[in-house]
């Protein structure tokens, strides 16, 4: 009985001492905390990060606008030209 409390004991010690180790080696708490903050950070980040991302969609979209407007001057068969009608239909 007693062998059996004293080889309990010793493992519960080195139970603790590789948990130990792993708490030195990997830090979970810390990287909770890193965790944390950086997600906080994303949050305030967010509103900033939307408008730029609607910057860059309606840049493209006048971009594209006028390329289509530059192509649609230099055709003569399409009706992007506005008031001038398609005279060869």
């Amino acid at each position: 009985m007693r062998e059996e409390i004293q080889e309990n004991i010793k493992r519960l010690v080195n139970f603790m001492n590789f948990a130990r180790s792993f708490f030195i080696r990997k830090n979970p708490f810390k990287a909770l905390a890193v965790s944390l903050i950086t997600s906080l950070k994303e949050m305030l980040t967010i509103r900033q990060k939307l408008k730029m991302a609607k910057y860059r969609v309606n840049y493209h979209k006048h971009q594209l606008y006028k390329m289509e407007s530059l192509i649609a001057e230099s055709n003569e068969h399409t009706f992007l030209k506005g008031k001038n009608l398609n005279e060869t239909r």
